[in-house]
């Protein structure tokens, strides 16, 4: 059977997530029913799988999913006839690939990265609604950045992890966390860059909202190295909501969308 990769992009705030959930809708329940009219195997029940499962009302540009369909397509009129089935839900696939039989979305991926949105002002946000997080005072970047470093590396991430967890080991190499300020209409936009091989549940909403205790000064910057060595939930910060999160790209070598 032909193996394809797709990556997608979806607004996650209507799916109870990426995971297919009895009596729950999500972005996997909707592209696996779009799969379905255009494929006899997924018509009889098989299965996509995906670099990661994002969390309820958690958006991705870049989430990157396999199937295996039973006959060949070319990877444009794949891509246009799966877009056409998927509306009229929020999710649109931006590439397809042809891939081998060993090829998989979890499994090859070598890096994974999230973006997440934090808007900073009293005025509501209107444009970006559920896409930011909106704190209603300016954050100190420069404090949020020391902070962060105390966290790149490899390290035990119980202290950021959920208590519903399902990883085998909390240790995991965050590679980067870069946080960058940019001009918002009335306000101040926060954008926290991360890239790990992997990430444990809740790490990156973890991290983010006990980041934002520091911007505000409730945090001094090194009480984020005493959290992550207490390797106890209770150490961490307020876990921030999930709107603003997005999962921006996935790596592969080779990139099966180079030529896409």
């Amino acid at each position: 059977m032909p193996r394809y990769a797709f990556r997608v992009e979806y607004d996650g705030a209507p799916f109870a997530g990426w995971q297919a959930q009895s009596g729950q809708p999500s972005v996997q329940g909707a592209i696996e029913s779009a799969l379905a009219r255009l494929d006899d195997g997924f018509a009889k029940g098989a299965r996509i799988a995906a670099a990661g499962r994002t969390d309820a009302g958690v958006h991705a540009s870049g989430q990157v999913f396999h199937a295996d369909l039973s006959r060949q397509w070319k990877a444009f009129r794949l891509g246009e006839a799966l877009n056409w089935h998927l509306k009229p839900a929020p999710v649109a696939v931006t590439a397809v690939a042809s891939v081998s039989a060993d090829f998989h979305a979890r499994f090859s991926a070598l890096e994974r990265r999230y973006l997440f949105r934090l808007v900073a002002r009293r005025a509501p946000v209107v444009a970006d609604r559920g896409r930011v997080w909106q704190v209603l005072k300016p954050l100190d970047v420069e404090a949020m950045h020391e902070a962060a470093q105390y966290l790149v590396g490899r390290h035990d991430f119980t202290t950021f992890r959920s208590t519903m967890c399902q990883a085998a080991s909390p240790v995991k190499t965050l590679d980067e966390i870069r946080i960058s300020a940019h001009d918002y209409p009335a306000g101040q936009e926060i954008r926290f860059h991360l890239r790990a091989r992997s990430f444990l549940h809740n790490q990156v909403r973890s991290i983010v909202g006990t980041l934002e205790r520091v911007g505000t000064g409730a945090w001094e910057p090194a009480r984020v190295r005493t959290a992550l060595e207490a390797r106890e939930r209770a150490a961490c910060g307020p876990v921030c909501p999930p709107q603003g999160l997005s999962l921006s790209g996935v790596t592969y070598d080779p990139d099966p969308f180079d030529a896409a």
